[in-house]
């Protein structure tokens, strides 16, 4: 019995470290990435993932509209998309 809990304590852990080095950290990003798309709203300034900065100009389910550039051009984007919200109204 003494044998088997030699073998198996490294094991674990090994198991717990990286649930609270790799596991943990990671839920929480994902909880407030989650949290941000939620909240987005009209008026918002955004920084999507492929790096376009713009303003949402509206929302339909997961389909954002945002305005880019001087001349105001609009694009539309999927709500996954968006890495940040620079400027909130």
């Amino acid at each position: 019995m003494n044998n088997i809990w030699s073998v198996l304590i490294p094991y674990i852990l090994i198991f717990v470290v990286f649930y609270f080095i790799l596991i943990l950290p990671q839920r929480k990003r994902d909880k407030k990435m989650k949290a941000m798309l939620a909240a987005l709203k009209v008026g918002d300034e955004i920084l999507t993932i492929g790096g376009i900065y713009g303003k949402i100009v509206s929302i339909k389910d997961d389909i954002l509209t945002i305005e880019v550039g001087a001349d105001k051009t609009k694009l539309k984007v999927a709500r996954w998309s968006v890495r940040s919200v620079e400027n909130a109204d």
